[in-house]
């Protein structure tokens, strides 16, 4: 890789410009637009993202203080933020939209051949939704209760690489379960999720599809038990039954036969009853499953931690969306930059590295790998033990 290239360059090179182009004319994103296109207004918060920068003011004072790289890395217009925040107010967020959902084809090809942690023949995806709460003042469009404002993320995450695949950006009133009828299924593969999204006929929808879901039970189901199979009680196995729904409008809603699993965490001690549609594989499996569930929420907890989705720049729809589609764009150059450099380390500690170095001119890939060589000097050996009498 060319030396003379600073990170945020060497980032950018990983970004497919034609395609971007591409959604910028589809929505008419530059018409009557001379000064500051579309990709400058990605720029600029893709560079927000990558160094967590708190404002538009804050944006506009770091980027001009590099005002000689800035041609080099891309910027063609002046950077205010007056103009920044009309962008967010104006540019279509399906842009953007569009943009993150190529960037999630090309991960999605790169991280196909990863292992899953579980021995399963079928794709595995999480289901989930974070609620990022907002002021209600700010953004009265986002009313979730009577004196607080929401929008909710509901992402659909591919197990392998941990890759959003679908995501969907409501208000906080909006139920979880509604969503599972805009969800793109896979042929045959397996959906975790949590009870929220216990709705019979949307579950039995997705088993004529077909594909298979594992989902926790809620504790007043009511069911017949048709037959029952044998566990191991040292594995935490409970119970592996085959049942039948009981109550009529349960019946209607799904009227095959389901698998109930129960387990004990034996650890915590803690006892889960699973739902699934799958018969094919052992009951520890319908368990190990149901945990891969908790990568959705390491997800949520790692963008909500290393990228800016909790405040925003602007306050229309436009703006908020704007804003997490950039985001979840840069999550995802950074898992593909990751693939395609065989990077070591894990995404959050690579994002770091690449913060503080956004404006080197070195390779990514050595700046990487000297962070991880860095080793604390040793102790000497005729230093003093404070703590020693």
């Amino acid at each position: 890789m060319n030396t003379g290239k600073t990170v945020f360059s060497q980032i950018l090179d990983h970004l497919p410009r034609y395609e971007f182009d591409k959604f910028v004319k589809k929505h008419e994103g530059n018409r009557r637009v001379r000064k500051f296109p579309c990709y400058d207004q990605f720029l600029c918060l893709a560079y927000a993202q990558l160094t967590y920068r708190e404002s538009l003011r804050d944006i506009e004072t770091c980027l001009n203080s590099h005002r000689e790289k800035l041609y080099h890395v891309g910027f063609r217009g002046l950077i205010s933020r007056s103009t920044l925040a009309d962008a967010g107010e104006k540019r279509d967020y399906r842009i953007y939209q569009d943009f993150a959902y190529h960037l999630i084809s090309i991960a999605k090809k790169l991280y196909q051949n990863d292992d899953l942690t579980i021995d399963l023949d079928y794709s595995l995806y999480a289901f989930d939704s974070t609620t990022i709460d907002l002021c209600l003042s700010l953004f009265p469009w986002a009313h979730f209760r009577k004196t607080k404002a929401a929008i909710k993320m509901h992402t659909l995450l591919d197990l392998k690489g941990s890759i959003p695949t679908f995501i969907s950006l409501t208000t906080g009133k909006v139920h979880d379960v509604n969503v599972l009828d805009a969800l793109p299924l896979e042929k045959d593969a397996v959906v975790a999720m949590d009870r929220g999204y216990v709705d019979f006929a949307r579950l039995y929808a997705m088993n004529l599809f077909p594909a298979f879901f594992v989902i926790r039970a809620k504790s007043n189901l009511r069911y017949r038990r048709i037959h029952s199979q044998e566990v191991d009680k040292t594995l935490g196995l409970r119970s592996d039954q085959h049942i039948v729904l009981t109550t009529k409008k349960s019946m209607d809603a799904y009227p095959e036969a389901l698998r109930r699993v129960t387990y004990v965490d034996l650890d915590t001690n803690k006892r889960f009853v699973y739902l699934t549609n799958i018969f094919t594989v052992p009951a520890t499996t319908v368990a190990d499953i149901y945990k891969q569930r908790w990568q959705v929420e390491l997800f949520f907890r790692w963008i909500k931690q290393h990228l800016r989705i909790k405040t925003f720049y602007g306050t229309s729809p436009n703006a908020v969306k704007t804003q997490i589609w950039i985001a979840v764009s840069i999550y995802l150059l950074v898992a593909i930059l990751k693939k395609r450099l065989h990077l070591p380390g894990n995404l959050h500690t690579i994002l770091q590295i690449l913060e503080v170095n956004i404006f080197e001119k070195r390779p990514i890939i050595q700046i990487v790998k000297e962070a991880y060589k860095q080793e604390p000097e040793p102790l000497l050996c005729n230093q003093l033990n404070l703590f020693n009498s």
